[in-house]
């Protein structure tokens, strides 16, 4: 029999309620009388009141990004689309720069551009309409209308597109140093003015250049002075065209000296002429380097208002010291012939 203590449960003190055996055992059974040193109190029994929650349309349980109402672009149409370097290639899997365009100009007479995408293969989600999609790979390009409905669509792009590798070498096959070779492209036609407009300048040897199909006109350049080559050149679409052309040229190294084997002399104003008295090239210093065409040339040194001068011919593929001597007000030379791209002495 379980004693009931009103002083706990807030009826007063000092009194004792007897239960009746059979709400002792109902209140055992759920828990809420226990023996011992831990009885528990008896709460209130209060009802709780029904709440009717508000009704809280298209909400759901969680926000799933896949979900065409929670993906606004997914309800557009998709295209698809890939490029070719030729209709019988294979797709382009990287280096590819994705455009599309509205094909209605804004007010400063651009058109808007709408998505952009790098890589390979790709697709965009366009609402129903007209746009410009432009392809580019390297300098080679294509843009095709495309006009959008609301079902899905793939579009291969053909760049009709080829590479070139641009190289060169002395007469003879001699290398020719990679750091004093440069390239640039033109195009193969000439404008009202007679000239070529530029496509891309400053091409490394070695390096692939991408270019839509065609023919182009190259220029290399060895050094910095006048040993220049042209050539034209067919890319062809799916293909790299290697180019190798062959300057005529070699580098002199000059120096004014007191004599055969001497010392340099610092403050020496240099000029390299050709027989006709164009100046080819100029410098100060000890030493004079530069690359010159096969030719002859007049050398022309100055130091401490003294001018020394000789004639000088530039033999294709060999590099050479030269040595002005100071002797008089005029002028000698010695030089030392060295191969273009070896050790040994041609001589």
């Amino acid at each position: 029999m379980g004693i009931f203590d009103t002083q706990k449960a807030g009826f007063g003190s000092g009194t004792s309620w007897i239960l009746p055996a059979a709400l002792a055992a109902t209140l055992l059974t759920t828990g809420l009388l226990t023996t011992g040193a831990r009885a528990q109190a008896l709460a209130p029994d209060i009802a709780t009141p029904d709440v009717e929650l508000p009704s809280i349309p298209n909400l759901n349980q969680y926000a799933n990004p896949k979900a065409p109402t929670n993906n606004p672009l997914a309800t557009e149409a998709e295209l698809v689309l890939s490029a070719k370097l030729a209709e019988n290639g294979e797709n382009i899997g990287r280096g590819l720069v994705w455009r599309v365009f509205s094909p209605d100009a804004d007010a400063d007479g651009k058109l808007p551009l709408l998505a952009t995408a790098k890589g390979g293969t790709t697709s965009f989600n366009l609402a129903p309409g007209s746009y410009l999609v432009h392809v580019a790979f390297g300098r080679a390009g294509a843009t095709k209308r495309i006009t959008m409905t609301r079902a899905k669509r793939n579009e291969t792009m053909i760049l009709d597109a080829g590479g070139v590798k641009l190289n060169a070498v002395l007469s003879g096959g001699a290398r020719i140093p990679q750091d004093q070779l440069r390239f640039s492209i033109y195009e193969d036609h000439e404008d009202a003015s007679g000239e070529r407009a530029l496509i891309i300048p400053d091409v490394k040897p070695e390096s692939v250049v991408r270019l839509n199909a065609g023919t182009y006109q190259i220029v290399s350049n060895y050094g910095t002075a006048n040993a220049v080559i042209r050539a034209d050149i067919r890319v062809e679409a799916g293909k790299i065209t290697e180019a190798n052309v062959e300057h005529r040229a070699a580098q002199l190294t000059m120096k004014l000296v007191r004599e055969a084997g001497g010392e340099a002399l610092a403050d020496t104003a240099w000029s390299v002429l050709t027989t006709s008295g164009d100046i080819v090239r100029e410098s100060v210093g000890a030493f004079a380097s530069m690359v010159l065409a096969e030719g002859e040339y007049v050398i022309i040194a100055k130091n401490k208002d003294k001018i020394y001068q000789r004639d000088f011919k530039v033999v294709a593929g060999r590099n050479q010291d030269v040595e002005l001597l100071a002797t008089n007000g005029a002028s000698a030379a010695s030089t030392a012939n060295q191969p273009a791209s070896g050790d040994d002495p041609l001589d």
